[in-house]
Formats: structure tokens, C-alpha cells, sequence
């Protein structure tokens, strides 16, 4: 854990490119980690650039209607099917799309702690301010945040070396 940052038991990291989102993504579900598990935190503008076009493998799931999983190699595009479930939220006005269990947590908070910003709904979810505004900022610069709520200390060390090995940055528990 990072000096300063209270453990919320959510592990959470940057990705600043779709294939290291991927990977990530893909070693949670290969914990056994389903899309109800996993948040996926990205601007519009992330999600058009590497979510949506038909030239990757990850854009060609979008494409398809996104069917999480289900693409050549059994990894790449299993962001595109969480991003084509029912759980997406895209907040008006910020540009960010976010997908898994938070979307549940912000619709619980109304309209009035979304519409007061992306670092104000994660706070209202359980997360530091400090935390959030790292991840707003992150989210702008075009990063992929993802996280999820451990089910114990072995997946937090095992998914901390895994993510620091695809490039990850911010992680913190």
C-alpha cells in the first residue's frame, strides 16, 4: 500500500494503453473475478479511441456487440463486453464512462453526487479524495482505471506484481 493512502480493500491501478487494460482486466477474471467483480473507469474519448474501432481485436468485439471473453486467444476484448453491459454509466458533462460494481455505488449517491464531479462520486463510494483526484487525473490523460475488491492478501500480491509487470501506475489498496 502507498504511504498515505487508507486501504479502502479495493485494489485499484492505471493502465495507459488498451493492451495492458486488457491483461489486467484478463488476470482478474482468470482469479475468478466475473464483470459484477471489476470496475472499468475511462474518459469517452479512451473508449472511442481503443474501445471502438474495428481494427483491433479489442475494437472488433465492440464491433460484434462486445461478448465478453469470447475473443481469439480468450484475452483481448473482454473490456469491450463489460463496456457493452447494462452496468455502464457514462456521466454527462465529464466524459467518463465507468463499468462494474462503483456504477451501483454512484446511482445510489442520485443524480446530485454524480453531477458533483467524478472526484466527488468516488469519494461518496468509500474512496480517499486524495485517491480520486490521482484517478481523475489519470482518467483525463487518457488512462484505463481498473479495480476490484480483493478477496485476499494472496490476490492483492499476486495481481500487484502481475499489473506492475503490464506497465501499471497508481496502484493502491
Amino acid at each position: 500500500m502507498t504511504p498515505g493512502m487508507s486501504s479502502t480493500g479495493l485494489l485499484t491501478g492505471t493502465f495507459r494503453d488498451p493492451a495492458s487494460a486488457e491483461a489486467a482486466y484478463s488476470d482478474l477474471v482468470r482469479r475468478g473475478y466475473s464483470d459484477k467483480d471489476i470496475n472499468v473507469m475511462m474518459s469517452e474519448d479512451t473508449r472511442k479511441k481503443y474501445f471502438m474501432h474495428g481494427e483491433t481485436e479489442i475494437g472488433n468485439k465492440s464491433a460484434e456487440g462486445g461478448a465478453a471473453g469470447a475473443a481469439i486467444g480468450g484475452t483481448a476484448g473482454v473490456i469491450v463486453g463489460l463496456l457493452a453491459a447494462a452496468g455502464t454509466l457514462a456521466i454527462p458533462g465529464l466524459g467518463v464512462v465507468l463499468a462494474g460494481p462503483l456504477v451501483a455505488a454512484l446511482a445510489g449517491l442520485g443524480a446530485g453526487g454524480v453531477a458533483g464531479g467524478l472526484v466527488g462520486a468516488l469519494v461518496g463510494a468509500g474512496m480517499t479524495e486524495e485517491r480520486a483526484r490521482i484517478y481523475e487525473k489519470d482518467i483525463k490523460d487518457g488512462g484505463v482505471v481498473i479495480g476490484t475488491k480483493l478477496r485476499s492478501d494472496k490476490d492483492r500480491e499476486e495481481l500487484e506484481k502481475h499489473w506492475k509487470a503490464n506497465r501499471a501506475e497508481n496502484i493502491y489498496y
